[in-house]
């Protein structure tokens, strides 16, 4: 049983921190960060602090990982700090391993929210026995061009900043994966939005319960074989949550990558699967092709699959807590987080 931390509440202090690139100190997008802190200040009714050293951009945030993992466990051990945000994603978190003082978590609860390379994060803080948070991060859907969207935002103020149970997840009615250049400065141009296909049944039928396990299927490869890939007891029973990145990797290594999952024992132990939809919609169909392959090729075709969640490199997005309990229900196509997120 991971240790829930305490809710989000406004004027709380929080933390931002870059654990992979470091663009958000880079002058040509340092707007882009100030904007994500307004909107924590404006909408949420936060503080917010910036690490000693998340801004000093991205060749001294690259160069220097045991700074970054410096950051991350001053944020646990300061007592006035309630939560920690990444700043964005990368690709070499991973080098922060050396320098992570799992205790300070484990003694330090808070919440921590990132996605994409923050998996890697979300794994320190699981070896810690924490729950964690996969979901927004502070240059990308906090600084969201015009305004954030309304699904992210109620998402966040129903997992974060609330101790009540989070209900049954709806998909969002559009979503997008278009950026507006960031070098070019503020604008009020927002993205364009497409229609949504709606929550897709892959595999199994009736209801299904089990906590949530996952993260961003590339970026758990950098973790295999190391002293942060979780025990088999956190997988056991578990809904495995996967995305893809914006690298939009081939859909053999999909096969490939559930393979492993499979050979390890976890796909067949496993309660569930849900997946998001993929950057662009790019590789749509293919991935839900090599998705069924590897059910069919070790015997899990009942394995209950959902499809097509908001929850990856597109948007808006809603929050997954590590360790939740959660709901598959295949005739209704419906995900529930049957749980809460903090505790009051």
């Amino acid at each position: 049983m991971l240790k829930k931390p305490k809710m989000l509440q406004p004027g709380d202090k929080v933390a931002t921190v870059s654990l992979s690139w470091g663009g958000a100190g880079e002058p040509s997008i340092r707007w882009r960060y100030d904007l994500g802190v307004k909107r924590l200040q404006e909408v949420f009714g936060l503080e917010v602090v910036p690490m000693p050293n998340s801004l000093m951009g991205s060749d001294f945030v690259y160069e220097n990982p045991e700074a970054r993992a410096e950051d991350l466990m001053e944020a646990f051990r300061d007592p006035s700090i309630k939560a920690i945000i990444s700043n964005i994603g990368g690709s070499e978190s991973i080098r922060l391993l050396p320098y992570i003082d799992f205790d300070v978590i484990r003694e330090n609860p808070k919440i921590f929210m990132g996605y994409s390379d923050a998996t890697i994060s979300h794994l320190f803080c699981l070896k810690a026995g924490l729950s964690s948070f996969y979901g927004p991060a502070i240059i990308t859907e906090f600084a969201e061009n015009g305004e954030m969207h309304g699904y992210t935002v109620g998402s966040i103020k129903r997992t974060l900043m609330s101790s009540e149970l989070i209900g049954e997840i709806q998909p969002s009615p559009e979503w997008t994966s278009e950026m507006v250049p960031w070098e070019n400065g503020y604008t009020e141009e927002k993205r364009k939005m497409h229609p949504d296909r709606g929550f897709e049944l892959l595999a199994g039928s009736g209801k299904v319960q089990g906590h949530l396990m996952g993260g961003c299927i590339e970026v758990l490869e950098f973790a295999k074989g190391t002293e942060i890939w979780p025990k088999q007891e956190l997988w056991d029973g578990a809904i495995l949550f996967f995305e893809t990145s914006e690298d939009q990797p081939h859909p053999d290594l999909i096969v490939y990558w559930l393979r492993n999952y499979a050979a390890q024992g976890i796909l067949q132990k496993a309660a569930g699967m849900i997946l998001a939809k993929p950057k662009d919609e790019k590789y749509y169909e293919e991935y839900k092709d090599s998705i069924l392959t590897v059910l069919k090729e070790y015997k899990l075709e009942s394995l209950p699959v959902l499809y097509n969640l908001g929850f990856g490199h597109t948007d808006p997005k809603f929050i997954v807590p590590y360790g939740a309990l959660a709901e598959i229900d295949c005739e209704r196509k419906a995900f529930s987080i049957i749980d809460n997120g903090v505790e009051a």
